[in-house]
């Protein structure tokens, strides 16, 4: 399709139908990164699945693009990979799951339309997997289950459906049932069809499975005990009506559930299969106002994530934007809800990790990276002809504090504008202390390997050394110019302004602290 052609509202309900946007949620070292890569695979987008720790011969993998996701092996940023599927296209947002970088997370959640939940099979529904689940709850997004690592022991399968259940409060209908335990996996059956595929791991395992479907006899004779306990716990599934329900799936009471192994490719075309069958496309969107946006609206989408200098070669700055109605077209003007301002997208790119290809149109669903795009802020909203306004993204509350200083004089100019990237992108919130000044502003962050990320970034980016000066502060809660001036005379009590909206933040060195100062001020204006 050309530039500048006009697409129908029925041709632009026609290509949302085709989208599929979706992020992995998951407990630290779940496999999240890994599954990321395996779905690319699946997809044929890369020749080969890297490694998260980049061993041996095999690559790392492609979401994670900072050199210090590669050297330690953990995702701390969010990616967007795009790619087509089966005539769908696929918008996979790869979050990090290391449970300092929720803030991030939580925010790249307000841009998709599904979540696959990803359980490791040895140690069930983890505390970050649960945190991350109850954002989708609040958000009422529809959830996929894959319970991982069942090449290696872990727990019975039925155990963990109860686990889901109980913990979720979501009822699990599996879609696939594994034949073995985990750890001797053999393959799976297909609930809806009753086929089963053996699966194999491909020679060091780095590309597809190696599948073969097999009708029940010759899988009884093959795999004997093994059959035969799936074949009663299928009977068992079908006597409590585990079975999928695609009306309580969309509305968020079930979660289909799936069984394999990403790092080996095991069970990864199963859950693409099913992301394209049963993941709701885009849908009408809320708005400040009250009215949703329909997806064959006029053009609409709000910015979810900024990344600054996400490679060498591209020393800028990236505003993710999701499209939530119309047709975009790269070049096109559009206007700045907040301001009124005109913005004209000039830059528009599709990003694959590291890779980037500028992209001439896009749906809504789609992610598109806007590159030097520095007056947008996470959370603005952009528009065409009919003015929109999307709810702001949530900011959540610090509960880390340092002092950041150079000693480099001769380096101040790039601190400060070092500072004020971190703080655009939302990598830690920057907060104005009256007692240090503004040569030593506070880093406040949901979690400490925020502060690694910001000195390494400071470091690497601006070439600025830093130190930091832990603060004891634990709490902050949301205050007014009233409550500062007594807070003033509070011993272990600072009152600090957040650079990014001049909001007011009372910081205390534990709860027990703030409850008692609310204690003797009930009055005061102390939010938490």
């Amino acid at each position: 399709m050309s530039q500048n052609v006009p697409v129908s509202s029925a041709g632009v309900a026609a290509q949302a139908g085709r989208r599929r946007t979706f992020a992995v949620i998951s407990h630290p070292d779940a496999g999240k990164s890994t599954m990321t890569e395996a779905l690319a695979l699946h997809a044929r987008v890369i020749g080969q699945a890297g490694a998260v720790h980049g061993k041996g011969d095999r690559r790392g993998v492609v979401s994670d693009w900072m050199a210090m996701e590669q050297q330690r092996g953990i995702s701390v940023t969010s990616a967007a990979l795009q790619f087509s599927y089966r005539d769908t296209v696929i918008n996979l947002l790869d979050t990090p799951g290391h449970a300092d970088f929720s803030e991030d997370t939580y925010r790249v959640l307000t841009a998709v339309d599904s979540a696959v939940m990803l359980l490791d099979a040895a140690k069930g529904l983890e505390p970050q997997t649960l945190k991350l689940f109850e954002v989708c709850r609040q958000r009422n997004i529809p959830v996929l289950t894959f319970i991982n690592k069942w090449d290696r022991p872990g727990q019975d399968a039925l155990a963990l459906l109860d686990e889901i259940e109980e913990k979720t409060g979501l009822k699990p209908t599996p879609l696939t049932w594994p034949v073995g335990i985990a750890g001797h996996f053999q393959g799976v059956i297909d609930r809806r069809t009753g086929v089963f595929t053996r699966m194999q791991r491909s020679p060091g395992g780095a590309d597809l499975a190696i599948e073969e479907e097999m009708d029940a006899a010759r899988a009884a004779e093959q795999f004997g005990a093994d059959w035969e306990t799936a074949a009663e716990e299928l009977e068992l599934l079908t006597m409590t009506e585990a079975d999928h329900d695609q009306k309580t799936f969309l509305g968020a009471t079930s979660t289909p559930v799936l069984f394999g192994a990403a790092v080996a490719n095991l069970g990864v075309r199963q859950l693409l299969n099913l992301l394209v069958e049963l993941a709701p496309p885009p849908s009408a969107r809320p708005t400040v106002a009250g009215p949703e946006q329909p997806v064959d609206g006029a053009f609409s989408g709000f910015v979810f994530k900024i990344q600054a200098n996400m490679n060498k070669s591209h020393r800028d700055q990236v505003a993710f934007m999701r499209i939530c109605s119309g047709r975009f077209e790269r070049g096109m003007i559009v206007t700045h809800a907040g301001t009124g301002r005109p913005f004209t997208t000039k830059y528009a790119q599709q990003i694959f990790g590291q890779g980037r290809d500028t992209i001439d149109e896009a749906f809504p669903g789609d992610v598109v990276g806007l590159v030097n795009a520095t007056t947008l802020g996470i959370g603005d909203t952009l528009y065409t002809t009919t003015p929109v306004q999307y709810p702001p993204l949530p900011s959540f509350p610090p509960e880390h504090f340092a002092v950041v200083r150079t000693s480099d004089t001769s380096a101040f100019k790039r601190f400060r504008r070092g500072i004020e990237q971190l703080d655009g992108e939302g990598v830690v919130q920057v907060l104005r202390s009256d007692q240090r000044g503004d040569q030593a502003p506070v880093l406040a962050a949901v979690g400490p390997m925020q502060f690694e990320v910001a000195t390494y970034r400071l470091e690497a980016e601006f070439g600025v050394h830093v130190q930091l000066d832990h603060l004891p502060y634990e709490i902050a809660a949301r205050t007014d110019p009233e409550a500062r001036e007594v807070l003033r005379t509070e011993a272990n009590v600072e009152v600090m302004t957040r650079v990014r909206d001049d909001a007011l933040l009372a910081v205390f060195p534990h709860r027990w602290r703030l409850r008692s100062v609310a204690g003797r001020y009930p009055d005061l204006r102390l939010d938490v």
